[in-house]
């Protein structure tokens, strides 16, 4: 992690004011400046955390909406309402684990993690509240997607971060600005179901949604194309009728990345790379995920009630027969059950549960930031099982600006009593 410098200083100084000076003027430029920021994070260390893009835009964000109180009327609505408070028990559930964690540390880290989530969230729906301008931030969202899977694509030209071996060769995973594959899977997730329930017929929207299913066939996530899959088959079901030209880049995005995986095949000369690639459970150079879940479990039996600690299951692994492994369960469920017990576990369950219930209120009726929001929420919500996202900003932060919007406006869909 590079320490924070007297230039990065003025720079994320110049980003706070130049983001709590828009918002302040105009709302939607906040959730603008958060979308744009997300997948680029520019992370500086200073003392024990880090300073990103996104979340010096969320303090300006904060910042210019103090000019736009009171709050009340965006935040107390019933679906705001409900997911909030979803969310602050499963904070509250990370912040308990405080105090049984052998590191707590990590258990703090994920605690302030979860309070800039809920953070989030509402910062987004009282934006949306006040300046519900869509036009503007699906055009963004657009432009962000493409810089995001331009980037990812060009890796294999440059290099990719991380790969497998079929035959001798090794077949490059592609990540572009997010951490990892199964990462980039997960923010294209959120961002194609974005583009997909706003789809209109416009060049944008074609290139960006066709960009980013080929930038998702070549991370070769395959939990992450089968949750893709899942968010926009949702989104072609519920908004029937009113997406008319969707399937022609959905099917020409596929077609692109199906196609480049051939090419990269016949080039290389490995054949029958789809069959010969690792099981979904490979977790490449990190350990596998069977022998993760095990672990999960094992830890969880020694500590079934609030678990080993928030931010402890990597460092226990070693407890538990996993020498000179370090990393995730590679599940959210089963991360939760390790480091947090019973009571996290019920807590991660209720919120995914709560948040479907509510986002799918009237849905074939809804409006397409409800219904993207729903989508991708059950996409991730399926991802999960076997990876865990949450715990990388660069996704989650996008899943939760598009939670604040599809809950907000379905706030503006019910009676004003609600």
């Amino acid at each position: 992690m590079v320490a924070l410098d007297p230039i990065w200083t003025m720079l994320f100084t110049a980003l706070f004011a130049a983001t709590a000076f828009a918002t302040a003027r105009r709302p939607a430029l906040c959730i603008v400046a958060l979308v744009a920021t997300v997948p680029f994070a520019a992370a500086h260390s200073i003392l024990d955390t880090t300073v990103t893009l996104s979340k010096v835009a969320l303090l300006g964000s904060i910042a210019g909406l103090l000019a736009h109180v009171p709050w009340k009327s965006a935040l107390s609505a019933r679906p705001v309402r409900t997911v909030l408070f979803a969310m602050s028990a499963v904070t509250l559930a990370v912040a308990l684990t405080v105090a049984v964690a052998a590191y707590p540390a990590p258990a703090i880290r994920e605690t302030l993690k979860w309070i800039e989530y809920t953070v989030l969230v509402a910062v987004v729906c009282v934006a949306y509240d006040r300046d519900p301008d869509d036009r503007l931030i699906v055009v963004t969202w657009a432009i962000v997607t493409l810089v995001v899977a331009a980037a990812a694509v060009l890796q294999y030209a440059l290099g990719a971060p991380s790969g497998f071996v079929v035959n001798g060769v090794v077949v490059p995973r592609i990540a572009g600005p997010i951490e990892g594959p199964n990462q980039l899977a997960g923010y294209l997730e959120v961002s194609l179901a974005v583009l997909c329930a706003w789809y209109r017929r416009e060049a944008l929207l074609d290139v960006a949604i066709v960009a980013g299913l080929c930038a998702l066939a070549l991370t070769f996530s395959r939990a992450g194309i089968v949750a893709a899959a899942i968010g926009i088959t949702t989104i072609l079901i519920v908004r029937r009728g009113r997406q008319e030209g969707l399937a022609a880049p959905v099917a020409a995005g596929a077609v692109l990345g199906l196609a480049a995986i051939g090419v990269w095949m016949a080039l290389t000369g490995v054949p029958g790379l789809l069959a010969a690639a690792p099981p979904m459970f490979s977790a490449g150079g990190v350990g596998y995920r069977p022998e993760l879940w095990r672990a999960a479990i094992a830890l969880w039996r020694r500590h079934p009630l609030l678990g080993t600690g928030a931010g402890n299951y990597e460092l226990e692994l070693g407890s538990v027969g996993l020498y000179g492994v370090r990393t995730h369960a590679n599940s959210w469920y089963l991360q939760s059950l390790a480091e947090g017990g019973i009571v996290l576990f019920a807590a991660t369950v209720a919120f995914a549960v709560t948040l479907l219930r509510t986002l799918a209120y009237k849905l074939r009726e809804a409006a397409p930031w409800q219904v993207a929001a729903f989508a991708a929420s059950l996409a991730l919500i399926v991802h999960q099982f076997v990876d865990y996202l949450v715990f990388y900003p660069k996704v989650a932060a996008g899943w939760w600006i598009l939670v604040g919007l599809g809950a907000s406006a379905l706030r503006r869909s019910l009676p004003r009593r609600s």
